[in-house]
């Protein structure tokens, strides 16, 4: 894979944005502004959330199946010989 412009519009965009000088590395963009016990709490708390959902989409289809099941009208369509 090779780096650089494809197009046109790259092009003209590196050629914009070529001798911009970007300074961010102080320490204060370094640090995490959410604490890593946090973020894996909401992540926990999603994954659960999710889990649960799916146990109750899968219950409530077994749970249609059976409705429509129990009030399918079966007809013999042959006679049996």
């Amino acid at each position: 894979m090779a780096i650089g412009a494809r197009d046109f519009i790259d092009k003209l965009l590196v050629e914009k944005y070529a001798q911009e000088k970007v300074d961010n590395h102080d320490e204060a963009a370094l640090t995490s502004k959410v604490s890593a016990d946090d973020m894996m709490s909401a992540m926990n708390c999603s994954a659960n959330n999710f889990r649960t959902m799916l146990a109750l989409n899968n219950r409530l289809t077994m749970v249609c199946y059976g409705v429509v099941a129990k009030s399918a009208k079966y007809v013999c369509t042959e006679e049996a010989a």
